[in-house]
């Protein structure tokens, strides 16, 4: 049987496995927020980043990859590594819902709200603080924001918060600040 991945974060982008297809979806009962501090991807524990969660309620849109059967336990292997090398992140199917109605149970890893990293809900000028200036094992706290950012404008998604961050972010740049 394929394995459905929903990624919503640097997932989409950089996804790291081969898939056989790519497409659209929504869940619902959780969305995409800059709630984890990241202590080893985009900052460290000395210098905390942000990276995005699944945190409880509303919807989030992102990108549904189909993954071949034959590569299933592969892919988790890969995923979990990636994704719980602290913990903070729990493994959940969710149903996901693609733009012709279809849904399919989707592998995703959601905010574990009990964990030290949960950062929970931040303005707009505590998260630009936390981002600016951290670095981990996978870059800049600024690229990955951007790049989401990015990322989401190219698939037509809406997220006026990272985008108004990413905006930031960008005019410090080009101001030297």
């Amino acid at each position: 049987m394929s394995l459905y991945v929903f990624g919503y974060g640097s997932l989409m982008w950089r996804p790291g496995f081969p898939f056989e297809e790519r497409s659209l979806a929504t869940i619902r009962g959780r969305h995409r927020r800059l709630c984890v501090l990241s202590f080893v991807h985009r900052g460290t524990e000395a210098r905390p980043g942000l990276v995005l969660g699944l945190d409880r309620g509303g919807a989030c849109r992102g990108v549904v990859f189909r993954v071949a059967a034959e590569r299933r336990a592969e892919v988790i292997d890969y995923l979990r590594e990636r994704e719980l090398v602290t913990d903070v992140y729990v493994e959940r199917h969710v149903p996901a819902t693609f733009d012709d109605g279809r849904v399919v149970d989707a592998l995703v890893y959601v905010v574990d709200r009990s964990h030290r990293q949960y950062a929970g809900r931040l303005s707009l000028d505590e998260t630009l603080a936390r981002v600016r200036g951290a670095v981990g094992r996978s870059g800049r706290n600024e690229d990955y924001v951007i790049s989401t950012a990015d990322h989401l404008t190219e698939c037509g998604v809406a997220d006026p918060r990272l985008h108004t961050l990413a905006a930031r972010l960008r005019q410090l740049e080009g101001e030297g600040a």
